[in-house]
């Protein structure tokens, strides 16, 4: 039964996601529109850009505003009584976290399929093979996991949907142009090592770069990932639970 109840909130956020267009646009195919827009934008050798250079920021860089989607989606739940009616059911409040992490992880994945395969078609050479492709998806997925946790973070401390959208910015922007595809001075460095999408940013360059696997700066970048982000989405729960349904 636990099992099914999981699933089932699973289907009921997908479905949320078709049925509404601008939550389609911004986690199917804003991913796709910023893809194009820095590949003909920055894919030119004469300005000095790689595109290749680009694309592991490029991740990251769609993964991190799902921060803002679920912020609104959580606070939307509550301002509609969802998440009050849900507590008369035999639902828990794991089960109802669970699958909104599970759902949202998988949406980060589709982002970043999407990402990958108009990369691709724009010419990006990933200098890896399958295992290398696979581990890149799944630190990426680790990532989702903190944004989830951020997110919850914001619905928390937001008291309506609007709120919940500024507030995001807060962690969305450091990530952004500390974490990304923007250029790391000495001095902004200090920021960035702070910042989950710079570790995954940096594991990814060099998994796409032809690194070894098991090289020791990708292991320590996956494994700050790892514990940050579980971390991250432990106080998010909390402090949802404490004080996201009043």
């Amino acid at each position: 039964m636990k099992k099914q109840r999981i699933i089932a909130l699973i289907k009921m956020e997908l479905k949320k996601l078709v049925r509404e267009p601008a939550n389609l646009f911004l986690m199917i195919l804003f991913p796709a529109v910023l893809t194009l827009t820095f590949g003909f934008a920055f894919n030119d050798p004469e300005l000095g850009m790689s595109f290749n250079f680009m694309v592991p920021g490029l991740f990251a860089y769609a993964c991190i505003f799902i921060i803002m989607t679920i912020a609104q989606t959580f606070t939307d739940d509550r301002a509609e009584g969802l998440l009050k009616r849900m507590s008369t059911t035999p639902m828990t409040s794991g089960e109802f976290m669970g699958s909104h992490i599970i759902s949202n992880m998988l949406i980060a994945t589709l982002q970043v399929l999407i990402v990958f395969i108009l990369s691709i078609i724009m010419g990006f050479d990933p200098n890896t093979d399958l295992g290398g492709v696979i581990l890149a998806f799944l630190i990426i997925a680790l990532l989702s996991l903190s944004s989830v946790g951020l997110g919850l973070i914001t619905a928390s401390i937001s008291k309506n949907p609007g709120t919940a959208t500024g507030l995001s910015f807060i962690f969305i922007l450091p990530q952004m142009f500390f974490g990304t595809f923007i250029p790391i001075t000495s001095t902004t460095r200090l920021i960035a090592m702070f910042l989950p999408s710079y570790y995954v940013t940096d594991a990814l360059t060099s998994i796409f770069n032809g690194d070894s696997l098991l090289s020791a700066n990708i292991l320590i970048d996956f494994a700050f990932v790892s514990i940050v982000s579980t971390i991250i989405v432990i106080i998010g729960i909390q402090l949802f639970k404490k004080f996201g349904n009043k």
